[in-house]
């Protein structure tokens, strides 16, 4: 089992990277400005099928490849910091926009819902980030079993995003309307997380140089 900090501290890290809007977020929330919450919330499962999928890889010892090889770890995390400045600049330059902002998506059947959001996350450079990356840094070899403490915190993380993103779901339809109402919160809105991924990508690059 990964210790008691290494839970917390991994804990937190999700719930940050979980509120602050990437590809799912913004996928999810549009689909269900579009199609209501029920649409949101079938495709929210997609993006669980999703996240297991990079968990059982992480599990099976991708992590471990990327800490044999450091010209890869290092470059992923560039990678990661690189897509993370430009999320923040898509978000803090001048006509970005919020993921509340209103997007029409076609009326889907749920079988696409699922797939489309499947697909979201698959090639969702965050969550790979996330597992590759970042997940690897709490495990605790003096801990116990490697594969079980990955497994822990991938289901600690999935639980994390399914619940930040559901709530997303849920008030998708409110937010959009309160912010569109109030173009000052939206602008603080979309500042503050920008702000909060231009941190992530310095924090990312700042980890790389030092090791």
């Amino acid at each position: 089992m990964p210790t008691a900090h290494a839970t917390l501290a991994f804990a937190l890290l999700c719930l940050g990277l979980a509120v602050t809007p990437g590809p799912n977020m913004i996928y999810l929330v549009s689909r269900s400005i579009s199609q209501g919450a029920s649409a949101g919330l079938t495709s929210l499962s997609g993006t669980a099928l999703g996240f297991v999928v990079y968990a059982l890889c992480s599990a099976l010892g991708l992590t471990a490849l990327l800490f044999t090889v450091p010209i890869a770890y290092d470059a992923l995390r560039f990678g990661g910091a690189l897509y993370l400045a430009y999320l923040a600049w898509q978000a803090l330059k001048p006509g970005g926009r919020s993921p509340f902002a209103v997007r029409e998506l076609p009326q889907d059947s749920p079988r696409k819902l699922v797939a489309m959001g499947f697909m979201t996350n698959l090639l969702n450079p965050k969550a790979a980030l996330l597992y590759l990356s970042l997940l690897p840094q709490f495990i605790d070899l003096a801990a116990g079993r490697v594969l079980t403490q990955s497994l822990v915190l991938c289901a600690i993380q999935i639980c994390i995003s399914m619940l930040v993103n559901g709530a997303a779901i849920l008030l998708a339809g409110s937010m959009a309307g309160f912010l569109a109402s109030r173009p000052r919160w939206l602008l603080l809105q979309r500042w503050f997380m920008g702000t909060v991924l231009a941190g992530l990508a310095v924090h990312l690059v700042a980890q790389a140089r030092s090791r």
